[in-house]
């Protein structure tokens, strides 16, 4: 085999898709190999370069790679779609790999540790405990509404409405059985739910990029943590504005003709941190009785939004203790 410097490698469960080429360009690697062959192989092979998209498993992949003596790549699939010129397969895929790391416009991951990936778990199960306690308790809210029984807004009204569901002699045997099941699901899924509160202030204890962070207006432990698991290295930014467009807070660009024509923002970044930033810049705003805008809130807010994210860059950055 001729020398190869550089490997575009398409990932899956069971297969794994190489393609390589030369210092001519000229592919000299394509071959498909099991998953138990992927390690073996690049184990044997001389140190090069190797781009995977950034996808479910990637990141453990990159770590592997460079366990062994490579260079993995990280790259978000949109930015490999521009390389693949025909039909959707793993050949192919493999192929974009190889060209889209090539090329000098390219942006790539950050590999996260897996103590990064262990904490971003930490927050993935937590929104899950926070959707099934919210669907409980709009189960148990819709079924006592078909006996009669409502409650007020609010989580903490859940279980008084349980209780008067166990007091009322009009509520079926059947029903009082099924709301028994609802009320141990909805009282554990809340027991569940704060131990892991426990354990995400522990994380935030435990991590000085964090405690850095919630010092900024707005964020809290919450948004703290969950931007230092995401961000990773905040080096890989070149200012804090490609750190707004990295979250999707920059407006959409329908420009031509010399005309500048600005949209809504562009919630192409992460969801959840999004989220999680908005709604503590939100409460901040809303709590500031002495800042009130004059313009309208959500310019104020967005305006708010997109300072604080440079402060946010600056605060990330290891060189920078922030301003």
């Amino acid at each position: 085999m001729e020398q190869v410097i550089r490997i575009g490698m398409d990932t899956s469960k069971s297969v794994f898709q190489l393609h390589g080429v030369d210092a001519l360009e000229r592919p000299v690697l394509i071959r498909k190999l099991q998953r138990r062959a992927v390690v073996p192989f690049f184990a044997r092979l001389a140190p090069v370069k190797v781009g995977l998209e950034a996808c479910g498993g990637s990141h453990h992949w990159a770590r592997t790679l460079s366990a062994l003596g490579h260079d993995p790549v990280l790259m978000a699939a949109q930015h490999v779609k521009a390389y693949l010129r025909r039909g959707k397969h793993d050949a192919a895929d493999a192929e974009a790999n190889c060209e889209a790391m090539s090329r000098p416009r390219t942006r790539f991951v950050a590999v996260k540790s897996i103590e990064q990936q262990a904490g971003q778990m930490l927050f993935g199960v937590r929104e899950q405990m926070v959707r099934r306690r919210t669907q409980l308790s709009n189960a148990i809210r819709g079924h006592a509404a078909e006996f009669g029984l409502v409650a007020a807004k609010g989580l903490a009204h859940v279980e008084p409405l349980l209780a008067r569901v166990a007091a009322d002699d009009g509520v079926p045997a059947l029903a009082q059985e099924l709301f028994d099941m609802l009320g141990e699901e909805y009282r554990a899924t809340c027991t569940r739910l704060a131990a892991l509160e426990k354990k995400l202030v522990a994380h935030y204890r435990q991590d000085e990029t964090a405690r850095r962070l919630a010092a900024m207006p707005g964020v809290g432990p919450i948004g703290a943590t969950l931007l230092g698991i995401k961000v990773g290295d905040a080096t890989a930014f070149n200012s804090g504005r490609d750190f707004a467009a990295w979250l999707g807070l920059t407006p959409k660009n329908h420009s031509t003709a010399g005309k500048t024509r600005l949209g809504v923002i562009t919630r192409a970044g992460d969801e959840m941190l999004r989220q999680v930033l908005v709604v503590g810049a939100t409460a901040h705003r809303c709590g500031a009785a002495a800042s009130r805008p004059r313009r309208g809130w959500p310019r104020c807010l967005h305006a708010s939004r997109q300072s604080w994210r440079r402060w946010r860059w600056q605060t990330k950055t290891p060189a920078s203790p922030g301003r």
